[in-house]
């Protein structure tokens, strides 16, 4: 029954139904809610913990390996490790290890933005010249919206950066920062295509945005994300990673292994950007950011809406990437999508060394997160097959 509600018709007679139907409406009420709760019963006991552990029993205990946290109706109902946070110390896992979320950073950035729209510091039809007074004349026709949508068409820092250093080895190219990433927009003339009109993924648009959160909230990015998200929500291990200005505690490095053999790949010339990848987190903070998600601690309910909308193109219609293929439905930070019929909010985060996925299921009240320091994890497809013990077959 959809929504679990009680479907059929009842007679009225004269003033209202009779006792007789009363009671029978009762007992069907009462049959259902047992039947509901045997069947609850029956799915819980099927998800334990042997039943996840079997997923990632092809993780050895002394590698490289992933952590895991499930959460069902606001509780916590499965967080383990499998695998060490680093070679050198065979660090196992715990609750407090801090891994790099790479592209799960987005939200945390697009929460920022929102919150500065809350204030009344900025807003979602603000354009990058107004923000930016020098920026290039194409500044004025990308949104802050657009931005946030993956649907701005701004250039790839990271193609920019492979044509600057074009036969440069990885390890020998300079890290790039935020601002440096905001100094090669605002040295380009145009942008891959006309904004609001395509979706594509853009790293360089969540770069951009942690400094219009700067620019307009007068302080660091990383401060920022500290003061109003992270200490609100006694998130205290979490951190934007700044090399020099502050360190990860309890942190894991990232891995790769190469015939057999594991080397630490835990930077690149791309990972001191912050604004598309840069947050450092556990599983123990990241359930508190989900139920500050679940309980609107940070936003109302409406306030966060935005971020759960499709993006759509200047006058309404459904986006298409470049290549004309149909764009990934996608809002504020997060993939919207379905996955077997089930509602879904999601995104994943690669960079050299960590593999991660966070998918929430709203109507079925289920999170599911897996982040890893092995580079060959497929983290969404791990995710998926825990989520799918707690929803039960097709």
């Amino acid at each position: 029954m959809a929504g679990g509600g009680v479907t059929g018709s009842y007679r009225a007679t004269g003033s209202g139904m009779t006792f007789e139907n009363v009671r029978r409406a009762l007992a069907v009420v009462v049959a259902i809610a047992a039947m509901s709760l045997g069947a609850c019963g029956q799915l819980r006991a099927e998800v334990n913990s042997a039943a996840i552990d079997e997923i990632f029993s092809k993780f050895p205990a002394r590698d490289p390996g992933c952590a895991v946290l499930v959460i069902k109706d606001g509780r916590r109902v499965f967080r383990r490790g499998y695998g060490v946070a680093e070679l050198r110390t065979r660090q196992k896992f715990g609750p407090e290890t801090n891994f790099r979320l790479a592209s799960l950073t987005k939200q945390f950035t697009a929460m920022a933005v929102m919150l500065l729209v809350h204030d009344g510091k900025l807003r979602y039809e603000d354009r990058l010249a107004d923000i930016f007074s020098n920026f290039p004349e194409y500044g004025k026709t990308i949104t802050i919206r657009q931005l946030l949508n993956h649907a701005s068409g701004l250039v790839d820092y990271e193609d920019i950066m492979a044509v600057q250093y074009k036969g440069v080895p990885d390890e020998r190219i300079p890290q790039i920062s935020d601002a440096g990433v905001l100094k090669l927009m605002k040295e380009q003339t145009k942008t891959r295509f006309t904004p609001g009109t395509r979706w594509a993924y853009s790293n360089s648009g969540y770069v951009v945005l942690a400094q219009v959160v700067e620019q307009r909230s007068g302080m660091r990015f990383g401060d920022f994300l500290r003061t109003r998200i992270f200490e609100p929500l006694d998130m205290s291990g979490t951190i934007a990673y700044e090399k020099g200005l502050n360190e990860v505690v309890h942190r894991a490095y990232g891995h790769t292994a190469s015939r057999g053999v594991w080397r630490q790949t835990d930077q690149s010339s791309t990972s001191a950007t912050l604004g598309d990848g840069g947050v450092y987190t556990s599983l123990e903070d990241l359930e508190k950011w989900d139920r500050a998600l679940r309980e609107h601690s940070l936003l109302s309910e409406r306030d966060m809406q935005p971020a759960y909308t499709v993006a759509t193109t200047t006058n309404g219609g459904s986006l298409h990437q470049p290549d004309g293929s149909a764009a990934p439905l996608y809002g504020f930070g997060w993939f919207l999508d379905s996955h077997r019929g089930h509602r879904r909010y999601a995104h994943y985060g690669e960079t050299v060394g960590f593999r991660n996925a966070i998918q929430r299921f709203p109507d079925d009240r289920l999170t599911v997160i897996v982040l890893s320091n092995r580079a060959e994890v497929n983290a969404p497809a791990l995710a998926e097959r825990v989520a799918d013990l707690f929803l039960g077959k097709p």
